[in-house]
Formats: C-alpha cells, structure tokens, sequence
C-alpha cells in the first residue's frame, strides 16, 4: 500500500495497492477524480494537475518533539478558550437582548438600565474572548495536522 497526499490539501491520503509507481499514481488519480465528481472534495486545481504532483505520505516531513509540544499547548488553549466562550454566551447574549431597548422608543426600566450597563462590559469581555476563540481555532488546525501526523507516525511501523 502506498499513501499519497497534495500539496494543496495535505489533510488529503489517498490509499492504493502496491508501491509508489506510474500505475499506483494513476489508481490514486482516478480516485481523486472520483472524490472530486462525488463532491466530496473541493481542491482548488486551476492550473490543472498531474500524478507527477501526488505527495507520497512517507516524504511529508514528521513533526518534531518541539512541534508537538507546542501543537498540544495550542490545542489546549483552544479548549479554555471554547470553555470560555461557552459559559459567557448564555449571559452575553441576555445583555444583547436588552442592548435593543435602546433603540425603541418604550420607556426602559431602571433594573434594565442598571442591567444594561453592567452588561456592557460583560458584552466587551465575551466579544474579546470571542475573538481569541476564533483566531486560536484557525491556528488550532494546524496543530491538529501536526497532531495527526504524529500519531500516524506511532501507528506506522
């Protein structure tokens, strides 16, 4: 068996029989066109691609033991982050609610006025917090690949 991945889109393996050769390319070609009319795959190819640009798995580079480390404390630090997120959104979103008595012209209550603005800096925090969850699952993803790679690399002999 020999894996193949594209540059374009490492998370991508592609399995065939046998070892890496012009036949096996071309078995690993049908099976990314395949995946390609299913719609299971949306690889951006606009110059067009051959099997000369298959990644055979085993040349990827593997992760050092620094990368994984650090592919660990980033994922990690997602966790906190979606914890974070996931208890304040319940409040923020009270807080949000209320923001729109503002905008009417009914008479707010001074308990809604008082909730207000001790609201805002709780909509101020969540919205920080918020952000730093995005950003960290963008960079998240990458320590996942290198992640996988690493225990693909333990599950390989």
């Amino acid at each position: 068996m020999v894996q193949y991945t594209l540059a374009q889109k490492p998370e991508l393996i592609l399995t065939v029989a046998g070892k890496d050769s012009p036949k096996a390319r071309d078995k690993a070609m049908a099976e990314l066109v395949n995946l390609m009319d299913k719609g299971e795959l949306e690889a951006e190819l606009a110059d067009g691609f051959s099997p000369d640009q298959l990644i055979p798995v085993s040349d990827r580079p593997m992760p050092t033991g620094d990368q994984i480390t650090q592919a660990v404390q980033v994922l990690s630090s997602l966790a906190l982050l979606k914890a974070k997120v996931q208890e304040m959104r319940t409040e923020a979103l009270k807080v949000r609610q209320k923001v729109d008595l503002l905008f009417s012209d009914a008479p707010i209550s001074p308990e809604d006025l008082t909730t207000l603005q001790e609201g805002f800096k709780l909509l101020k925090n969540f919205a920080q917090v918020n952000a730093r969850y995005q950003e960290a699952r963008t960079q998240a993803e990458t320590a996942r690949q290198i992640l996988d790679q690493a225990l693909q690399q333990e599950t390989t002999p």
